[in-house]
């Protein structure tokens, strides 16, 4: 099976705002929308999107076993782990077992989020 398609839409226009999904313990600061999926493998393809005020530090700084891709859409976010302000234009390939977060959002941040748990370096089933 191959992730989901979707011709041409604009999952930012006003007329999408109820696609957009509240992340639990968030206080509805941060949000998550779906743009692809891999039903079978997990790889996905997404937006998240920080309200100003956001803060992940009762997450907890982050660790995925298999490799991820971001890039800042608009916005700033503060990543704990790398002591760095991230801004608009700035991506970052990472791979599995590389500490990131916890994240905080003085500003409204948009990120677009590539998961691959496909390549999942470890035996156990993928998580997101």
């Amino acid at each position: 099976m191959a992730k989901t398609t979707k011709t041409y839409w604009n999952p930012l226009h006003p007329k999408n705002a109820e696609q957009w999904e509240v992340i639990e313990g968030t206080n509805g600061l941060i949000e998550q929308l779906f743009l692809a999926i891999d039903e079978e493998t997990g790889d996905y393809t997404r937006l998240t999107r920080f309200k100003a005020g956001a803060d992940t530090t009762d997450f907890g700084a982050q660790i995925h076993d298999y490799p991820e891709e971001i890039f800042i859409v608009s916005g700033q976010i503060y990543d704990k782990a790398f002591d760095r302000c991230l801004e608009a234009g700035d991506y970052a390939s990472r791979p599995p077992g590389e500490v990131h977060g916890p994240f905080v959002a003085e500003t409204d941040c948009l990120v677009l989020d590539c998961s691959y748990p496909s390549q999942n370096t470890v035996t156990e089933k993928p998580y997101k």
